[in-house]
């Protein structure tokens, strides 16, 4: 399965990218890094400047249609950055149109707040946006990982990096039992 990962061009929480991305390999699926421009992104380890990655595919030149499923990492710059811009909202929105399953830590929800697809989910997040999900309609829950499959596809959310074993862990598993046609 193609997995898109959707960042910035700066501000994504490393491990939060790296982790994720090394489980999908393991897993035998084709991660591919997403951004809003072309080039390199480059990565944090919370607010000193981390390592730099190769894009390879941008927002809109891509989409949903070629993936079967999304990883949004977070940072707090990260998810702040692409709720800006309305072709990485409209992508991330295509994803939950299509019924592919999303997963999401720390601060990458406010994209899916933007994207307004947290209405009636539950979902786990960054302390910090608990507010802002309640005001877009979802309920938060402070737990280490939260699966939800009450909407058009299956969210999986958690909190922080500490999380990041089980969010994983989660993710694999929720994209294992997509639908054959979401592995394209």
């Amino acid at each position: 399965m193609r997995i898109a990962f959707l960042t910035a061009p700066q501000g994504v929480e490393q491990v939060e990218l790296t982790d994720p991305w090394q489980a999908v390999v393991d897993a035998g699926h084709e991660p591919v890094l997403v951004s809003t421009k072309p080039g390199r992104i480059q990565a944090f380890d919370h607010l000193d400047m981390a390592d730099a990655f190769p894009v390879q595919e941008v927002v809109g030149e891509t989409s949903a249609d070629s993936f079967g499923g999304l990883v949004l990492p977070g940072g707090v710059a990260n998810p702040d950055f692409l709720r800006m811009d309305r072709k990485a909202v409209s992508f991330v929105r295509d994803f939950f149109e299509q019924g592919l399953p999303v997963a999401a830590i720390c601060h990458a929800p406010w994209t899916l707040v933007e994207a307004n697809v947290v209405e009636g989910r539950t979902l786990t997040s960054w302390p910090s946006l608990q507010t802002d999900i309640r005001n877009a309609g979802g309920t938060w829950v402070d737990e280490q990982v939260q699966i939800c499959d009450e909407g058009p596809n299956t969210l999986v959310t958690s909190r922080k990096p500490d999380d990041l074993k089980a969010f994983c862990e989660a993710l694999l598993d929720v994209f294992a039992r997509a639908p054959k046609e979401a592995a394209r």
